[in-house]
């Protein structure tokens, strides 16, 4: 009787709404074109997947939430001298994003973040040591949609940051409009977020004599736009702010290229020239943000979501560029070290593209 029942199970469910495969072990089902998580994940994935849900909503969302939250109470609430108090210590304590931050180790060895990094995985992958008795300014491409892997290697201890460069000190450089929500700040910073402003980053470079990694998203908002799978184009040939100030500190830059950050999202069709893209970049010179459409995988399922798939991203540091310091760089030093930045970049990208699923006759294309 039991082998008779498995055609019977599998019958119910063959028109095209409603399909029964397996994976592994577990059973998937596929309705209306969405396909679902199989009810027996073992654990240890849905506390990945959890990890990465409440970092993907916190990114997005809870930066308005603490916002709406700090408001509510204040206008409210019997507790208004709360955030009364809170406004206070905001309005003298403003400036902490561009004076190094506050981070809290506590916090950035929370179990969650090795969850979050084990849920894709992510991999720091080095390729020669690093002088923890000089500062460097890390270039991070591509920016991907969310820059999950700059957030998972630079705010966290989930990829093992500490491991991997032992007496350096990880900034992840974030736009500075994240330090303008109440309490979402003082989060951000916890990991090890600071603003990425000129002021900023000279700030810590000059303030620290050694030690020191500023993670810069280089191609910044812009070029989450191009984060599509299979395209490699990054927004650095005018990106020339990071290579003025390696210069004028004498700061070394270390190129990185973080392969399948692109492949955590899909978005919608955004070709330069389209309409969407003409909002996009409109939006994105007002406000500072771009705004992408996109979708990824949902908590329990895999076809449609806001959370990211379930893809690894491999984060290769490339070999430091030594750096001179000039306190008044020409335009000829810019064009010279930017140069050799890109010629650097690009040969990290071709002796490791291949074999993280790159394909050979794929390149990287340096656009404005």
């Amino acid at each position: 009787m039991a082998a008779g029942l498995a055609p019977l199970q599998v019958q119910l469910f063959t028109p095209e709404c409603c399909k029964l495969r397996t994976n592994r072990s577990h059973i998937i089902m596929k309705i209306l074109g969405i396909e679902f998580a199989p009810l027996d994940v073992p654990l240890e994935r849905r506390l990945q997947t959890f990890a990465v849900f409440q970092w993907t909503f916190s990114f997005l969302f809870l930066g308005f939430g603490c916002l709406f939250l700090f408001l509510y109470v204040l206008i409210a609430t019997n507790y208004y001298y709360i955030p009364l108090l809170y406004a206070l210590y905001y309005y003298f304590d403003s400036g902490r994003s561009e004076r190094g931050g506050r981070r809290i180790n506590w916090i950035r060895r929370w179990k969650i973040w090795t969850h979050f990094a084990n849920y894709f995985p992510l991999e720091i992958v080095k390729t020669t040591n690093l002088d923890p008795d000089k500062n460097y300014i890390m270039g991070l491409h591509p920016h991907g949609v969310l820059s999950v892997s700059a957030f998972g290697n630079f705010a966290t201890e989930g990829t093992g940051w500490s491991k991997k460069f032992p007496g350096l000190t990880p900034y992840l450089m974030v736009l500075a409009g994240h330090f303008q929500f109440p309490m979402y700040r003082d989060y951000f910073m916890a990991g090890g977020a600071v603003a990425v402003t000129s002021n900023s980053m000279i700030h810590i470079l000059t303030k620290h004599k050694s030690g020191q990694a500023l993670g810069l998203v280089v191609g910044g908002a812009l070029e989450a736009l191009e984060a599509n799978p299979g395209q490699y184009n990054l927004k650095l040939k005018n990106r020339k702010g990071f290579i003025k100030i390696a210069l004028k500190t004498g700061t070394s830059l270390v190129p990185v290229y973080s392969f399948g950050e692109t492949d955590l999202y899909l978005q919608a069709s955004n070709k330069e020239g389209s309409f969407l893209r003409g909002i996009q970049n409109f939006m994105t010179s007002k406000f500072g943000f771009s705004p992408p459409l996109f979708h990824g995988r949902g908590i329990f399922n895999y076809t449609f979501g806001l959370l990211p798939f379930r893809k690894p991203v491999h984060t290769v540091f490339g070999k430091p560029i030594d750096v001179s310091k000039t306190e008044s760089p020409s335009q000829e030093q810019l064009d010279q070290l930017h140069k050799q930045y890109i010629d650097a970049l690009t040969q990290l990208f071709e002796e490791h593209k291949e074999k993280y699923g790159v394909p050979a006759d794929h390149h990287l294309n340096i656009i404005d």
